[in-house]
């Protein structure tokens, strides 16, 4: 397998970034969604947390290599064709799931920043991207909360709509992002 892409697959660099960047965006649901086993204080639950975050601003670089490796490379090409409307849709909401990976980390970031908190990054710590200041924290940290639960549909979504695609379009938008069978 080419690691670039081609005309009617993706390459082994686009893949691998795909499906890591889905491990690491599941640990970071669990890791934020699992602190509740522990009470708040404890050494435990800010572990937890703090992987949440370091891996929120995994995400961010991840995504931005994802970015460049987009513009670099040709799209394959879905066979059969959809139609206008699927594929605007189908580039509506990659563009709602790029921001969202992008958003996110930069608000938990900026939350981070507001609370006064120290912004963890495997072993560095990333400069306060504002000032301390409280209660743009709590708003912030409301919103990032929303959009993280609305995050769940958002993935859920894309799931779906490659199932979908798959199994009752029967077209090759699952296919093209998994490895290629070898011959």
């Amino acid at each position: 397998m080419s690691w670039k892409n081609t005309e009617n697959h993706y390459g082994s660099i686009s893949i691998k970034m795909h499906w890591l960047m889905f491990i690491v965006i599941a640990a970071t649901f669990a890791f934020i969604e699992a602190r509740v086993f522990f009470e708040k204080g404890t050494e435990m639950r800010d572990l937890f947390k703090m992987w949440h975050f370091m891996l929120g601003l995994l995400i961010l670089a991840m995504v931005l290599i994802r970015l460049y490796f987009r513009l670099v490379q040709v799209s394959p090409k879905i066979s059969p064709p959809l139609s206008t409307t699927q594929a605007l849709a189908a580039k509506g909401a990659h563009l709602v799931l790029y921001a969202f990976m992008i958003a996110m980390p930069i608000a938990g970031w900026l939350m981070l920043s507001a609370f006064g908190k120290p912004i963890p990054f495997f072993g560095f710590e990333l400069p306060a991207l504002i000032a301390k200041n409280k209660a743009l924290g709590k708003s912030i940290e409301e919103l990032h909360e929303l959009v993280g639960m609305l995050g769940y549909y958002l993935i859920g979504f894309h799931a779906a709509a490659a199932l979908v695609h798959h199994y009752f379009q029967k077209d090759d938008t699952l296919t093209r992002m998994l490895p290629e069978k070898k011959s």
